[in-house]
């Protein structure tokens, strides 16, 4: 199973060229910060997961980039993605395990 991280609509579009199972769009200044990639440009998400599909169906699309809670992962699917990448979301926590059950409770 492979997946790759892409910064923008056009890496993902290369990128999904070589078929990888999942296409995870993650704007680079976004990656480790408070702000959601959902919140600060939910376009870029729309767009990735538009442009994936065009080149191959069968590719699911995660977003990652600051996707800390449960209405980030609500906003990531309701924008069209199967799922989101995180990290420091959950490593960063002060409880990871009660963050890992926000990321879930919209679900």
């Amino acid at each position: 199973m492979t997946v790759v991280c892409a910064e923008n609509v056009q890496s993902a579009v290369q990128v999904a060229e070589f078929r990888p199972d999942y296409v995870a769009v993650e704007p680079p200044e976004l990656i480790g910060g408070n702000v959601s990639v959902t919140t600060a440009n939910p376009a870029i998400i729309e767009k990735t997961v538009e442009a994936v599909k065009k080149v191959n169906g069968s590719i699911s699309v995660l977003c990652g980039a600051g996707v800390k809670t449960g209405e980030d992962v609500k906003a990531a699917i309701d924008l069209g993605t199967s799922g989101v990448l995180l990290a420091s979301g959950v490593v960063k926590a002060k409880d990871p395990k009660a963050a890992l059950l926000d990321l879930v409770k919209r679900l």
